[in-house]
């Protein structure tokens, strides 16, 4: 018996009831990323919340990706609230889920990898 194949990572706007959220599940790598920028274009759009809950890795663009969306919403001065795995966790300094309006606005401190 073989073992399954793990699932690709997926990125997608969805809009629920609480605003336009950025979804990522699964491991997010370049591909999924790159699918996601065919769809919705290079541009990071305009999101009031982003779930990365099912999150479990990141590759360097995906990062790349969040971190784009964040900023964008800190300059347009959109808290953006941020929930995240815990096998994540380390990227985000430890902190649970929170408004954060993007890396220059005080209360998002910036990302390590």
């Amino acid at each position: 018996m073989t073992s399954p194949t793990p699932a690709r990572g997926i990125v997608r706007l969805l809009n629920t009831a609480g605003g336009r959220m950025l979804v990522l599940a699964g491991e997010v790598d370049a591909a999924a990323v790159d699918s996601f920028q065919r769809r919705y274009g290079l541009e990071p759009a305009r999101v009031d919340g982003i779930d990365a809950g099912s999150v479990t890795s990141l590759s360097t663009r995906a990062v790349e990706l969040l971190q784009d969306h964040l900023e964008a919403a800190g300059r347009a001065g959109r808290p953006v609230e941020l929930r995240r795995a815990a096998d994540v966790e380390r990227l985000f300094g430890g902190r649970g889920a929170e408004p954060v309006q993007g890396r220059h606005s005080g209360r998002y401190s910036g990302w390590s990898a």
